[in-house]
């Protein structure tokens, strides 16, 4: 049989990375078109803060969370080692993630995956004297408009043909592909009807403070402060069920402030940009496999959507897995291909 067809739907982060690795674990096996109607810089990948420090998925195994989280880590690590860094925009950054409260400030399950991992000293909590615990570590970031327009190239460079194409139904591409990977973020809500996906509306400022080399995150994950290489990150806002994609003017001050409660030097930054994104929230990321047929067709359908807040944080490791799945579709497609001239 001629080279099964793959199509990836989405160009977001979780959609270039995942049709990068169907790419490079099956080389020469398929084809492989990515489809979006939307790239970089219109994502919603592109509003993220990129900061490695993984969001708890309540029905994935944390095993299975680690296990992503080390894959993505291990991954930005030797890119972040390389002469690739610059362009991919991936550099170290160290900092303190500070709690008020001693109950909420457990050893996480990812700590012996970033480095350095310990306890804050008390000369060091005297940076924060409304809080009374904190953690000290050294992570990655990644500056998100950088490294997406960096996997394009890597997609181009491994023979990805890239198109423009607003995908409605993934019943269309049967005719045309073998085998169809969603990885439409919140548009799968619409796409395949999936209801247990939500949107979690983030609203960033972007500004430029480049004496600010440390991150600070409060232990609650509503305020933080990211330096990256053009700018810092300061956030931000969990807004359940809201589609609002409009900047808020409060809401803006209210960041500022609670940022500069935090790091007050912040307020000499300048050059202040809002963002906003939606986060396509689930319980669980779904990865998994599943077969649409109608008329007696047939079309094989790899999901890999709904990372919510953490799709930096996993988005190697469940690309990984995602191209494992696209592997057994094709070799199911070949056996009863064989089967078929027998």
């Amino acid at each position: 049989m001629a080279a099964p067809r793959v199509a990836v739907v989405g160009a977001g982060l979780i959609g270039l990375s995942t049709a990068l690795r169907i790419a490079e674990v099956n080389p020469n096996c398929c084809s492989i078109t990515l489809l979006s109607e939307q790239f970089s810089p219109n994502t919603t990948s592109d509003v993220a803060a990129g900061m490695l420090i993984p969001h708890t998925y309540p029905d994935t195994p944390i095993h299975v969370q680690k296990q992503w989280f080390k894959e993505t880590f291990t991954y930005l690590f030797a890119i972040c080692n390389s002469a690739e860094a610059s362009e991919a925009g991936i550099h170290l950054v160290s900092g303190w993630q500070i709690f008020k409260n001693p109950s909420e400030a457990e050893v996480p399950f990812w700590s012996d995956v970033v480095l350095g991992f310990r306890p804050m000293s008390a000369a060091e909590m005297q940076k924060f004297p409304q809080h009374s615990h904190g953690q000290a570590f050294t992570t990655l970031k990644c500056d998100c408009p950088r490294y997406l327009l960096w996997l394009e190239k890597r997609l181009k460079a491994n023979g990805v043909q890239i198109h423009t194409r607003k995908v409605t139904d993934l019943w269309e591409l049967h005719n045309k592909y073998d085998i169809v990977v969603n990885c439409t973020g919140i548009g799968a809500r619409q796409l395949v009807g999936d209801e247990q996906l939500f949107p979690v509306r983030g609203q960033v400022l972007k500004v430029h403070a480049p004496w600010v080399k440390n991150f600070i995150r409060d232990g609650d994950g509503l305020t933080y402060i990211y330096p990256g290489i053009d700018s810092v990150t300061l956030g931000g806002t969990r807004e359940k069920e809201n589609w609002c994609l409009s900047p808020d003017p409060d809401t803006t001050k209210d960041i500022f402030d609670r940022c500069c409660s935090l790091e007050p030097s912040l307020q000499r930054a300048q050059d202040i940009r809002v963002k906003v994104g939606l986060r396509p929230s689930r319980s669980a990321v779904r990865l998994q496999k599943e077969v649409l047929s109608q008329g007696g067709a047939k079309l094989l359908v790899v999901h890999n959507y709904g990372h919510g807040a953490g799709g930096f944080s996993v988005h190697r490791g469940t690309a990984e897995e995602a191209a494992h799945l696209v592997g057994e579709c094709i070799a199911a497609l070949q056996g009863s291909s064989s089967r078929a001239k027998l």
